[in-house]
């Protein structure tokens, strides 16, 4: 789950603004999930930061499944 999260995080700083900016529902819907309310949104240039903070957080309380997969799913739709 590390490595999937890592490779998200690379492409969505390799991303151009507009095009993170679109991405961002998509991300923001994950860390709901995740979080269990939407954290603030304080732009695309901070969304991997509390991306990865909730990750961390919910992995510390136990596995989840298909977090992996979900990650790796976004990150590929980013490059489409």
């Amino acid at each position: 789950m590390a490595a999937e999260l890592d490779r998200a995080v690379r492409r969505w700083h390799q991303l151009p603004l507009d095009r993170a900016v679109a991405a961002s529902a998509g991300v923001r819907e994950l860390l709901g999930e995740l979080a269990g309310d939407i954290p603030p949104d304080l732009g695309p240039a901070v969304l991997m930061d509390q991306l990865r903070v909730v990750v961390h957080d919910r992995c510390d309380e136990g596995e989840v499944p298909g977090l992996a997969e979900r990650l790796g799913a976004l990150r590929l739709g980013w490059s489409a």
